[in-house]
């Protein structure tokens, strides 16, 4: 595996002729890519995230078995499995948090609120953890100013030199609490992709 916060040379596309798998990850601070290479004649394994190579292996006699690495800020643990199937066949999971991918995202999507803004021509992708309170900008949490107003909360922020906040309001007892960001108060509709 590649040492801590190295990593290898970006390959071109055309390099990736073994590519069996391929994943889309929600993380705080953004959406990260995975990749997987693996060369069943020639026992070559490549892992890369976000078109970075991590990992390369060359001729391993061992097919199957694990590769355990971290993704984003954060540092969220990973392993991706690579398990048999009958007839000379594998199978590839990928596991984030101790939980399968879907798992992973699916209480990803119960717990956080995300947004993309494109303000002042920078891009920002802002992040509400419902049960912390925290408000992630970039996958830094970010200071903001909490108040009470007439039907839920606000929380206050800068963004740039735009003023954001998070309102959260309640509905029905089905629905619960919708979370809206509006930004110099223009309404931004929500990320579904984690959703």
């Amino acid at each position: 595996m590649a040492q801590a916060g190295g990593h290898l040379p970006k390959s071109s596309s055309q390099e990736r002729t073994d590519l069996v798998a391929y994943w889309s990850v929600p993380l705080l601070d953004g959406v990260h890519t995975v990749e997987f290479e693996h060369g069943t004649t020639s026992g070559k394994r490549v892992l890369r995230v976000d078109g970075k190579e991590i990992l390369r292996r060359e001729w391993m006699f061992k097919l199957v078995g694990e590769e355990t690495f971290f993704l984003g800020k954060q540092q969220e643990k990973c392993v991706l499995m690579v398990d048999p199937l009958p007839h000379f066949a594998f199978s590839y999971s990928l596991y984030v948090g101790g939980k399968s991918l879907e798992r992973f995202s699916e209480k990803q999507s119960q717990s956080i609120r995300s947004w993309a803004v494109v303000s002042e021509g920078k891009r920002y992708r802002i992040v509400f953890e419902k049960q912390l309170l925290d408000i992630h900008v970039n996958g830094q949490v970010v200071e903001a100013e909490n108040g009470f107003v007439a039907g839920g909360t606000e929380m206050r922020f800068e963004l740039g030199s735009s003023k954001a906040v998070i309102r959260a309001s309640s509905t029905d007892k089905k629905q619960g609490v919708i979370h809206e960001l509006f930004v110099d108060e223009k309404l931004i509709e929500e990320d579904t992709f984690i959703r």
